[in-house]
C-alpha cells in the first residue's frame, strides 16, 4: 500500500513540475510577443544595413583565411614541403577573393 502511494506521488509531483514548465514556456512567449519592434523608416535600409552586415562577417573569414595562407607558406618554407607551400598559396588567394567578394560582386553586376 506504502509504494502505491509513493508511485502516485511521484506521478504527481512530475505531473507538476512538467505543468510548471508549459506555465513558464507560456508566460515567456506572451512577453516575448508583447515586446515593442522599432523598424527602420525605409524598409530598404534595413536590407542594405544586413547586406552591409554579412560582407563585413564574409571580410572577416577572407581575412582570417589569408592569414592562415600566409602562415602555411611560411612553415612551409621553413620545412621545405612543396605541397604544404601550394596549399598555403591557394589559401592565401581563396581568403583574398573573399575579402574582396563584395567588389568582385559589384564589378560582375555594374553595380
Amino acid at each position: 500500500m506504502k509504494k502505491k502511494i509513493i508511485k502516485n506521488k511521484i506521478k504527481m509531483s512530475k505531473i507538476l513540475k512538467r505543468l510548471a514548465i508549459i506555465v513558464g514556456y507560456v508566460f515567456v512567449l506572451n512577453i516575448a510577443q508583447a515586446s515593442t519592434v522599432f523598424g527602420a523608416d525605409e524598409p530598404l535600409a534595413v536590407i542594405n544595413n544586413f547586406s552591409n552586415l554579412m560582407f563585413s562577417i564574409i571580410r572577416a573569414v577572407g581575412t582570417i583565411l589569408a592569414g592562415w595562407g600566409v602562415v602555411q607558406i611560411g612553415t612551409s618554407l621553413k620545412s621545405h614541403d612543396a605541397t604544404q607551400r601550394a596549399s598555403g598559396i591557394w589559401c592565401l588567394v581563396g581568403g583574398i577573393l573573399i575579402m574582396l567578394a563584395k567588389e568582385v560582386l559589384n564589378i560582375i553586376t555594374g553595380g
